[in-house]
C-alpha cells in the first residue's frame, strides 16, 4: 500500500466544502473522509487516502488530513503550498474551512469518485455531532472506547483491518457487503500491506 496521498486529501476536503455551499465544519469533513475510506477499502481493498487514523473522543480522525485543514507546521513546504491553493480556515478556532479554488477531480480514480459520491448522498446533511455519534458505533472505534473513557490516552492508532469488521448493534445497509466480496477486498488489502512491509 502506498503512502498518504496529500493531493487526494486536499481535493477531497475541497469537494466536501464545495458540496456544502463552499465551507464546512472541520469535524464533519473529517468524519466524511473516514466514511469514504471505510466504504472504499471494504469494496476495493484500499483506502482512498492511505492516511493514519486515530480513535479520539469524538470518533475516528485521519491525522494527516487534519493537518492539511489546519495548515499545520508539520506539513512539508510542498504540501502546504498545494493546500493553500485550495483551502483556507475561516475562523480562529479552526472549526470551519472554505474552498477557494475549483476541485481538481483528476486525482481520483473512478472507484474513489463513486464511493465519495455515495457518502455525500448519505451523510452530507447530517450534523457534525450526529456524525460523531454514528462513528462511535463502528468496531474500529469501539475497541478503544473504554480506554478513551478512562483517560488512558487522548488517542489510539487505528488499524485498517478493523474497517472490514461489521458493527453488532446497528442495521447498516450502506456498509453491508457480500461476505465473499468483503473477504476478497480484505485479502487484497493484506497482500498490499505485506508487499510494502517487505520492500
Amino acid at each position: 500500500m502506498l503512502g498518504f496521498n496529500y493531493k487526494k486529501a486536499v481535493q477531497l476536503l475541497n469537494y466536501f466544502a464545495k458540496t456544502e455551499d463552499g465551507q464546512i465544519n472541520k469535524m464533519k469533513a473529517l468524519k466524511l473522509v473516514w466514511l469514504s475510506d471505510r466504504l472504499h477499502i471494504r469494496k476495493y481493498g484500499r483506502p482512498i487516502l492511505n492516511d493514519i487514523y486515530f480513535a479520539m473522543k469524538l470518533g475516528p480522525v485521519p491525522s494527516n488530513t487534519k493537518d492539511l485543514i489546519e495548515g499545520s507546521e508539520f506539513l512539508s513546504d510542498e504540501e502546504l503550498s498545494y493546500r493553500n491553493k485550495f483551502l483556507e480556515l475561516i475562523d480562529q478556532n479552526q472549526r470551519y474551512y472554505k474552498s477557494i479554488e475549483k476541485v481538481d477531480a483528476t486525482v481520483f480514480s473512478q472507484s474513489d469518485r463513486d464511493c465519495i459520491k455515495t457518502i455525500v448522498e448519505h451523510f452530507l446533511k447530517i450534523d457534525p455531532f450526529q456524525l460523531s455519534e454514528i462513528s462511535h458505533k463502528y468496531p474500529e472505534w469501539t475497541k478503544f472506547e473504554q480506554a478513551l473513557q478512562k483517560g488512558e490516552s487522548s488517542r489510539f492508532q487505528m488499524d485498517y483491518e478493523d474497517f472490514f469488521e461489521n458493527p453488532n448493534a446497528i442495521n447498516d445497509p450502506l456498509f453491508e457487503e457480500d461476505e465473499d466480496l468483503l473477504a476478497m477486498a480484505k485479502d487484497i488489502y493484506l497482500e498490499s500491506k505485506f508487499v510494502n512491509l517487505t520492500q
